[in-house]
């Protein structure tokens, strides 16, 4: 299973940063800004006939994402080492790609932040080597985040996570376990993760596994997502169908 000290982290994809945003002194896994900015007002009186510049959409709160389309307010994150990973929509599947050992990968929604939410996905492990997905809740880059995983070889997990500095995550189990209701290789399945105050909800193919009480961590709000693993061996690809986020 996971390593709880991990050295090296690359962020890959900031889809939700402008491309002119302003950085930080001190380097930050987020940007500053999820939205696009809004027009700069002209410094002039517009013509009758001119028509306004609309508004940037505001990122959706609640959604499902069938990745047919762009990563747009999508962040992903790399630990591990600095292997560039293939990460690419096929036919309306996210395929995370990783052909180095002991690589995590991370795709969390950058544009909102919750404190009780749901995050539903469903997946498919394509490679038979061991590997496992899971889902994120209450990301914060400086409190941290709760992580659920499950592997193909029958074991899940809870995990505390938080960077000890730039570039160095700490991971603390919270909880292990195995289900008969966690599928091999090769099997297309859905797992869930709830976080409903001080309680994460653990599902897999929409059976409830387990309520896992986490009111120790102090975590209120954070941002979801996905993950992904390899162990000692590769390649490991794993297919995302889609990814729900919704009230729990």
């Amino acid at each position: 299973m996971k390593k709880f000290l991990l050295i090296g982290c690359l962020i890959l994809i900031t889809a939700c940063q402008p491309a002119t945003a302003a950085q930080d002194p001190t380097p930050s896994f987020f940007p500053t800004s999820t939205l696009p900015p809004s027009p700069i007002p002209a410094t002039f009186t517009p013509e009758p006939t001119s028509t306004p510049t609309p508004s940037p959409t505001p990122f959706p709160r609640l959604f499902t994402n069938e990745f047919d389309s762009s990563l747009e307010g999508w962040v992903i994150l790399q630990a591990g080492n600095e292997v560039i990973p293939d990460i690419k929509n096929e036919n309306g599947t996210l395929v995370l790609q990783m052909d180095s050992v002991h690589t995590w990968l991370y795709a969390l929604y950058g544009a909102q932040d919750y404190s009780n939410v749901r995050v539903d996905t469903q997946f498919t492990n394509r490679a038979l080597t061991p590997s496992s997905a899971g889902l994120i809740c209450r990301y914060s880059e400086e409190d941290g985040w709760f992580e659920y995983n499950v592997s193909s070889d029958g074991k899940y997990n809870v995990l505390y996570g938080r960077w000890l500095s730039v570039g160095i995550p700490e991971y603390l189990p919270i909880v292990d376990g195995t289900s008969r209701d966690i599928q091999p290789s090769g099997t297309t399945q859905k797992i869930g993760l709830a976080c409903l105050d001080t309680t994460l909800l653990l599902y897999i193919n929409d059976t409830l596994l387990r309520q896992v009480d986490v009111s120790r961590y102090e975590l209120t709000e954070g941002k979801v997502g996905v993950s992904a693993s390899s162990y000692e061996n590769t390649p490991i690809v794993v297919g995302l169908d889609w990814v729900t986020v919704s009230e729990p």
